[in-house]
C-alpha cells in the first residue's frame, strides 16, 4: 500500500501542479472488474475525497477503462454519478491502468444477496432508481464523450451484437458442458426481439448493489459503469428485473417495487413503451449474459490468474442460480 500511496502522490502532484499528500488510503471490498480504493488528497490545505479504480491483475470481465471513464463524463449532471477526474491508460506510476473520480460520502451499498436491505425506504428508492434509468434511456448521446469510443448500432442490430458478444464469451471460457445456457442461446437466435425503439446509452450492470443511497430514501450515486455501451435500453430494464437481484422477494424487482410499477416509472421518464416481447427476450438474454460473466469468473479463478473469493462465489453460487432462472424462463417461453 505504501508504493501505491507514493505513486498517487506523485501523480496528483503532477496533475494539479502543486504538492499533494494522500491519506486514509484503503481498499474497498467487492467488485472484480477493477480494484477500488478510497483516499483523501490534500493540496494546499484543501482536501478532496477521491476514488481510485485500477485494473487488477485479472478480472471477472474484460472491460474498457476509457469507456467507463467517458461514460461517467457523459452522464454526469444528468443522472447521479461522481465527477470523473483523470484517466491514465498506460499505468504510469501505479503500474496498471487506472482512473480517478471524486468520492461521494455518506452512503451505503448493500449486497444483492441479503434480505430486504431497503426496508421502509424501498418504494422511494425504487421510484428514483427506475426514473433515473428512464432518464438515461432518454439522454441524447450524439457528440458526447462516450461517442469517442462507442459506436451506435442500427436499432435492428442491437440484439445480435449483444448476443454474439456474450455467447462468444461462453464459447471461449467455459470449462464444462452447460446445456441450459446453450439452449437459451439457441432460443434467442431463433426468436429475435423487435428492433430497439431508440438506441440509447446502456449502463450494462444496472441493478441493486450498484447504487449508493443515504439510508433515508435518497439515491446518491449510480456506480460501476464499466459495461456501458450503446444499444437497446430494454437491456438495462431486463437486467434490473433479473431474479438474481430481487433480494429473494418475488413480488418486487430489485427488492424495491413491483415490476408493473417499475415499468410505469421507466416509461414516464424515457418516453418509450415496454414491448412485452422485447422485455421477454432481453430478460432471457440477461440471464445468458450473467452466466457468461460467471463462466469467465470461474475460469479466471481456476486458472489462478486472480484468486479473489468473489470469483469463486460467482462461478459457483450465482452460476447455479442463473441456471435455474434460465430453465424456468425457457419453460415459460416454450409453454411447458
Amino acid at each position: 500500500m505504501s508504493d501505491l500511496k507514493a505513486g498517487l502522490e506523485a501523480y496528483l502532484t503532477d496533475l494539479w501542479g502543486a504538492p499533494t499528500s494522500v491519506s486514509n488510503l484503503s481498499r474497498i471490498p467487492g467488485g472484480a472488474s477493477r480494484e477500488t480504493y478510497r483516499l483523501d488528497a490534500d493540496t494546499g490545505g484543501v482536501t478532496r475525497g477521491m476514488i481510485l479504480r485500477r485494473d487488477p491483475p485479472g478480472s471477472l470481465i474484460e472491460t474498457d477503462r476509457r469507456l467507463e471513464f467517458l461514460a461517467y463524463r457523459t452522464v454526469h449532471g444528468h443522472v447521479p454519478v461522481p465527477q470523473a477526474v483523470a484517466l491514465e491508460e498506460d499505468g504510469g506510476p501505479l503500474d496498471r491502468p487506472f482512473f480517478l473520480m471524486e468520492r461521494i460520502d455518506g452512503g451505503t451499498v448493500p449486497s444483492p444477496f441479503v434480505f430486504d436491505p431497503y426496508a421502509e425506504h424501498a418504494a422511494a428508492l425504487g421510484a428514483q432508481f427506475f426514473t433515473t434509468l428512464g432518464r438515461l434511456a432518454a439522454l441524447p448521446h450524439e457528440g458526447t464523450p462516450i461517442r469517442e469510443v462507442a459506436e451506435a448500432p442500427a436499432p435492428e442490430d442491437c440484439w445480435r451484437i449483444a448476443l454474439d458478444h456474450w455467447s462468444g464469451v461462453i464459447e471461449a471460457d467455459e470449462q464444462h458442458p452447460q446445456p441450459i445456457v446453450r439452449a437459451a442461446v439457441r432460443w434467442l437466435y431463433r426468436h429475435p426481439p423487435p428492433p430497439a425503439q431508440r438506441v440509447s446509452i446502456v449502463h450494462g450492470d444496472y441493478r441493486t448493489g450498484n447504487f449508493m443511497h443515504d439510508g433515508a430514501g435518497t439515491i446518491l450515486a449510480i456506480l460501476d459503469w464499466e459495461m456501458a455501451h450503446l444499444g437497446d435500453p430494454i437491456e438495462d430494464l431486463g437486467w434490473a428485473f433479473d431474479p438474481l437481484w430481487n433480494h429473494f422477494d418475488e413480488n418486487r424487482v430489485a427488492g424495491l417495487v413491483p415490476q408493473a410499477e417499475a415499468i410505469a416509472l421507466w416509461e414516464a421518464a424515457s418516453g418509450l413503451k415496454v414491448d412485452p416481447k422485447a422485455l421477454a427476450w432481453w430478460s432471457l438474454f440477461n440471464a445468458v449474459k450473467g452466466q457468461a460473466i460467471w463462466t469467465s469468473a470461474a475460469k479466471e479463478y481456476r486458472d489462478g490468474g486472480f484468486t479473489d473469493p468473489i470469483l469463486a462465489i460467482s462461478g459457483w453460487y450465482t452460476a447455479r442460480r442463473h441456471d435455474v432462472i434460465l430453465a424456468r424462463r425457457l419453460a415459460q417461453l416454450e409453454g411447458i
